[in-house]
């Protein structure tokens, strides 16, 4: 029978019906350990948490190190330390629950998916290298991803082969000419043309690593969870996503969007800005109730920036309140007086 590395017969673990709410919602944290958390990523981690446990739900947490030469495991430390500091325990995974959780250990796994997909005669080596992506088409808008131009899609077997005594190529999915329409529990209905929006896309790169996509379908369906919150700018791969569920399977779970925190200047907040991290707020004498309690006001929870452990937010926690632009971060909210 075929099993996944945690050991489960892949067949038996599928994601709940998501209708089905209470002590069936599993939420998810699935940080990349590249840097230390920011502000960005604590406020998703948040609203993730929250959303989960309205519901009455659980919270596991993956460690997204599919690149094993961007992360490193003191990051992993790191991470877990912020979230057990801000008071956002999870219930399952994480460095405690064993290599299951880390995807850089799931790879015999994203292979049996892999293989599933190739069977169905939907997957074709891609040789294109990064210049000749970025010449062949027009960014995504979404994304700055762009959209695939098909020039390997119909390689002879001849031309196969010639070509991989040159280069290692990547593993491409053939996008289907369909609209995919889900209902995002934020931003309500989203629909994306998959084929004219994104073209066919990389299930693993020409380096052996398996990409996102899929890796993230697989072990979310794997792990049993039913609630995907994460942030706006992922909002485009869900059509993706739910594409490779239905290939492989799986029912899809619930996705939530977040809107993106964005520096009082508009730039994006980078695990490379330090004064956006944790620890930074740390040494400035904040404690894990007055730093919550600022990301809940900023998530339209509160009506004034105050301390508030996370379970006292539950209660309080609703969709309808969260903002749907970018937020700016007002300039000396997380600044001593």
């Amino acid at each position: 029978m075929e099993r996944d590395t945690i050991g489960q017969p892949l067949q038996k673990r599928e994601v709940a019906d998501c209708s089905v709410r209470g002590q069936n919602t599993v939420g998810r944290f699935a940080p990349t350990p590249s840097g230390n958390l920011h502000l960005g990523n604590l406020f998703c981690s948040l609203l993730a948490w929250l959303a989960a446990k309205r519901q009455g739900g659980r919270i596991l947490l993956r460690i997204e190190d599919l690149d094993r030469e961007r992360t490193r495991m003191e990051y992993v430390r790191s991470a877990e330390e912020d979230l057990r500091f801000l008071g956002l325990s999870w219930d399952e995974g994480g460095s405690y629950g064993g290599e299951a959780y880390f995807q850089s250990n799931r790879s015999g796994f994203y292979e049996q998916l892999l293989h599933r997909l190739e069977e169905q005669g939907l997957v074709y080596p891609c040789f294109c290298s990064r210049a000749e992506l970025h010449a062949a088409s027009a960014p995504h808008a979404s994304d700055g991803d762009p959209i695939y131009s098909g020039k390997c899609r119909g390689l002879s077997p001849e031309d196969v082969k010639k070509l991989a005594e040159i280069r290692s190529p990547a593993l491409r999915l053939r996008a289907p000419p369909e609209v995919f329409t889900f209902l995002d529990s934020h931003y309500g209905e989203v629909s994306q043309n998959l084929a004219e929006e994104c073209g066919d896309f990389i299930l693993r790169r020409s380096d052996g690593v398996f990409a996102y996509q899929l890796a993230v379908v697989g072990d979310d369906a794997a792990m049993g969870v039913t609630q995907v919150v994460r942030g706006r700018d992922l909002l485009s791969s869900t059509a993706r996503q739910i594409y490779l569920y239905r290939l492989l399977g799986y029912p899809a779970p619930e996705f939530a969007h977040v809107p993106l925190l964005l520096a009082h200047d508009g730039r994006r907040l980078s695990k490379r800005d330090r004064d956006t991290s944790l620890q930074a707020l740390r040494e400035k004498g904040f404690s894990g109730e007055e730093i919550v309690g600022r990301l809940a006001y900023l998530a339209g929870l509160l009506p004034a920036p105050e301390a508030a452990a996370p379970a006292e937010l539950i209660p309080l926690f609703s969709w309808e309140k969260v903002p749907k632009e970018d937020i700016l971060l007002p300039e000396g909210l997380f600044e001593k007086p």
